[in-house]
């Protein structure tokens, strides 16, 4: 079976399995169909009955991203409903849509509480709103901060610490402010970037600059050493990843680089598990 013939089998049995009295719709009488007609989803989506007859017989008909959503709504798609019909009519995904989930999913939360390395996820904005005890330890507790100070991306660029070592402080302003305009041009919350841009242009002359000049990075990892008191160096190396429960959130990942870092990981662990014993 085909693309085409997959798209038309859908819509097909997407309107056979609502009744016009879920929509508001009289009902007819000697209905030769189960579900709604052509003509009552053309109404429903703000389609011309043509268009949308043709479309759902497979015919060549380019709909438009907002003509789609109509579609999805008059037809009560789910969110993975809504990008299987996306991914079926123009083979890509929809546009992102505004979640404002501050949390996450249960099946995210015991992956991070089952990994042995450092983890966290982000917003789009680069809050912080998860992490495991990896994460308090080698970097920071997020727990003891306030949610409005959990910005990664401030942490970063105004931490003294990261401004002792200038020339790899400017590296990661560079690497971090080139991610920033990737995630900015996506941005879904484009006025939270908005006002981020505007503080670190008045707070950070090296972010002024790599704005305006800088590049642009579709991708997030890179190398990180730190010294932790009473344990010795740790180097990892992070990688981030979109959550597909929540395309607007992303999970962060720090692989050791070492065994030194592995057994302090290690350490950690077991010093963890025998204060919860």
């Amino acid at each position: 079976m085909g693309q085409r013939e997959e798209l038309i089998r859908f819509l097909k049995a997407s309107r056979g399995r609502i009744s016009p009295a879920e929509v508001g719709l009289p009902p007819r009488d000697r209905r030769r169909e189960k579900g709604l007609s052509r003509d009552e989803v053309a109404m429903l989506a703000g389609m011309s009955v043509t268009w949308y007859t043709w479309f759902e017989q497979g015919r060549d008909v380019q709909l438009s991203a907002p003509t789609l959503e109509r579609l999805s709504t008059a037809l009560r798609f789910s969110p993975r409903e809504r990008e299987f019909l996306f991914a079926l009519a123009q083979h890509r995904p929809p546009p992102l849509i505004d979640s404002s989930s501050r949390t996450v999913a249960p099946s995210v939360r015991h992956m991070l509480d089952s990994l042995n390395v450092p983890a966290l996820v982000l917003t789009e904005e680069w809050t912080v709103i998860a992490w495991n005890r990896f994460v308090a330890r080698v970097f920071r507790d997020y727990g003891a901060m306030a949610p409005e100070d959990r910005n990664l991306f401030k942490i970063l660029l105004q931490g003294e610490s990261y401004k002792a070592q200038e020339d790899e402080y400017r590296d990661m302003v560079q690497r971090l402010t080139a991610r920033l305009k990737w995630d900015y041009s996506r941005a879904i919350r484009v006025d939270v970037f908005d006002a981020l841009i505007a503080e670190m242009m008045d707070r950070s002359e090296l972010f002024r600059h790599f704005w305006l000049n800088g590049d642009i990075m579709a991708h997030m990892e890179g190398p990180n050493t730190r010294i932790l008191p009473g344990l010795g160096q740790v180097s990892f190396q992070h990688t981030s990843y979109a959550v597909e429960q929540e395309p607007s959130q992303r999970l962060m990942l720090f692989a050791p680089m070492d065994a030194e870092t592995v057994a302090i990981l290690a350490r950690i662990g077991a010093e963890e598990d025998s204060e919860v014993a």
